[in-house]
């Protein structure tokens, strides 16, 4: 049986990892800050601890695993991103994160390690086109992320590829391209735009408005969660050394998207453009390298994956509702 460990296992792509490596038979330890949020783990064993602290990686890097999963960062959306109002907690937590979890496993002779990093970490001057931005792998080079935890991620993988030379650990790194689906975060301030623009219009009566930062055009692609599972299983297992990206190239505006999730609710809503971050005009993955290297592009539409993300969120909004109803209809209790 083949022993795995998941590091951000309570996370959103974390959670599903482990659900994904159980349903093909692997023994699987997660570790995090807490439990999934939304559904119980399905790992062998969940350690709830802190990455960030030496004493607790060593403990539970404990023996050697045939597989690592590095995902645990300090991450969001733009709202948590862009404001920089994070900046230094996003760049020491996933830093320290990260180099704690590399030398654990370097002392531990643990040898296959996948890191995900992030498409924040292509240059803003290659993205100021809505309609035509560059995000191949060799245009990571000169550097120039548009944030802080663009630079923490770029700084990481080079980490990574340093102990791959020096210490000759066999690592993957992937760069992802807004992940989404059901169980992310969706009302806590660190939703991404898919998961913010479906609970708005969840929320929104028919016939009414939703609210959209910056003027809708700045463009994306989206990538529905059990997509970059498969790419991220199909790169980990390759013989790849290099970073990927694992992404999907239908790029839309902020404001098609809306459009998209509107037309999925069965509702008409208008849209009122509202000072807010953004980020970058435009990004969407180019996908000729990991085509050329893997043999495989992810296929879903988005439309699909919104289907799935929306039903979800609906479910969410309709019970937190009905909480508030119960909440506000309860007779208030008497002072004593």
């Amino acid at each position: 049986m083949k022993k795995v460990l998941v590091c951000g296992a309570g996370g959103f792509i974390g959670h599903h990892l482990v659900k994904r490596l159980k349903r093909e038979g692997a023994w699987v330890r997660g570790v995090d800050l807490k439990f999934p949020r939304f559904s119980e783990s399905e790992a062998d064993d969940f350690v709830v601890g802190d990455l960030r602290e030496q004493s607790l990686v060593r403990a539970v890097i404990d023996t050697r695993f045939d597989e690592v999963y590095q995902l645990a960062a300090d991450m969001g959306g733009a709202g948590y991103i862009f404001t920089g109002e994070h900046d230094a907690e996003v760049m020491h937590n996933s830093a320290t994160i990260n180099l704690n979890v590399l030398e654990a496993c370097r002392r531990r002779a643990t040898q296959r390690i996948f890191y995900s990093s992030s498409a924040c970490m292509y240059p803003a001057h290659n993205q100021t086109d809505p309609d035509d931005p560059r995000c191949d792998e060799e245009s990571a080079y000169p550097a120039a992320p548009d944030s802080e935890y663009g630079w923490e991620k770029l700084f990481s993988e080079r980490l990574y590829f340093a102990y791959a030379r020096n210490h000759g650990m066999d690592v993957r790194v992937a760069r992802y391209h807004n992940i989404f689906g059901p169980e992310g975060s969706w009302n806590d301030g660190r939703e991404k735009a898919p998961a913010a623009i479906c609970r708005k219009v969840a929320e929104a009566a028919d016939g009414g408005t939703i609210e959209i930062w910056g003027d809708g055009k700045q463009t994306r692609s989206f990538l529905f969660i059990d997509e970059c599972l498969e790419g991220t299983l199909r790169l980990m297992r390759s013989n790849v050394c290099e970073a990927l990206n694992i992404g999907s190239e239908e790029m839309v505006s902020i404001d098609t998207l809306a459009d998209m999730v509107s037309r999925v609710a069965g509702k008409t809503l208008g849209k009122r453009h509202v000072p807010g971050p953004v980020g970058v005009r435009g990004r969407t993955s180019d996908n000729r390298l990991i085509r050329k290297r893997l043999d495989w592009v992810p296929s879903a539409s988005l439309e699909a994956g919104l289907r799935e993300t929306y039903s979800w969120i609906e479910r969410q909004v309709r019970a937190n509702r009905r909480t508030s109803e119960q909440d506000f209809a309860s007779p208030a209790l008497a002072a004593s």
